[in-house]
């Protein structure tokens, strides 16, 4: 049985890494996607590969326009019952060498990209009785580090964000939860599509409770349960896919057993 058969599904950020896994996975379950992205090349190659099912659409999405447009794309297909917000960008750099340009270049991306969304998406869910949004946050939305600050409040705020729209939403039956992906082997991380990881890519992930990189068709799988009606009386939670990085690292001077 597929688990998302007869829904349409928008997922941005989807022309590669983990967007596109994602859409690759649903369109198997059913779903008919829209793949949204700045990267039309591949976006279009991307849907092309995957039949009928499968739509690209340009989408800057710090655009109110943009996502106007992608919304009667998809009302077009038949009623919008999952989004994904999943478009990002990483900025290193620290605080002092961070200017504000560059630091609100994150935000618009990350954060307002993601609420653009939300707000785009409400009355087309409404009129589709329902739906599943899912906000791709970080394991740098639950915990810091530096060098990320940028990037690292943009994943705070969507974590925030989600909760504030489940509880405006729920009456409406659309649920709104965040996923917080750590180490994961995608674009992001500097990993080739199809790319396995080696030894040396698992080696700074050793001392973790699963000591290994994760894969992109890991978060795919989470993303997919909440898409679905399996998770109906899930909303306002963070969902981790994190190999136990936040539950903490093994200590070799400690006992284990």
């Amino acid at each position: 049985m597929q688990r998302l058969a007869g829904k349409t599904a928008i997922i941005t950020g989807a022309a590669g890494g983990t967007g596109a896994v994602t859409a690759t996975r649903f369109i198997a379950e059913g779903a008919k996607v829209i793949i949204a992205d700045i990267l039309d090349e591949q976006g279009k190659a991307l849907a092309n590969s995957l039949g009928e099912n499968a739509t690209y659409q340009h989408c800057d999405v710090s655009s109110e326009a943009d996502w106007q447009a992608l919304m009667e794309t998809a009302q077009a297909i038949g009623d919008l019952n999952i989004l994904i917000n999943n478009a990002a960008v990483l900025a290193v750099g620290s605080i002092k060498d961070t200017d504000a340009d560059a630091y609100m270049r994150v935000i618009q991306i990350n954060q307002l990209g993601c609420y653009n969304g939300i707000r785009a998406a409400i009355e087309p869910m409404k009129k589709a009785g329902g739906g599943s949004i899912i906000n791709i946050s970080s394991i740098d939305g639950i915990q810091a580090k530096n060098g990320l600050s940028a990037y690292i409040s943009s994943k705070f705020a969507i974590r925030g964000l989600t909760k504030a729209a489940a509880i405006e939403l729920g009456c409406y039956g659309i649920r709104v939860n965040s996923v917080h992906p750590g180490g994961i082997f995608s674009t992001m991380h500097g990993a080739a599509p199809n790319q396995q990881p080696t030894e040396q890519d698992n080696a700074f992930y050793a001392d973790f409770p699963l000591p290994r990189v994760g894969m992109p068709a890991e978060v795919a799988n989470l993303s997919l349960y909440l898409a679905s009606d399996e998770s109906s009386y899930s909303t306002g939670s963070e969902f981790l896919v994190d190999g136990g990085w936040s539950a903490g690292r093994r200590l070799d001077i400690l006992p284990s057993s």
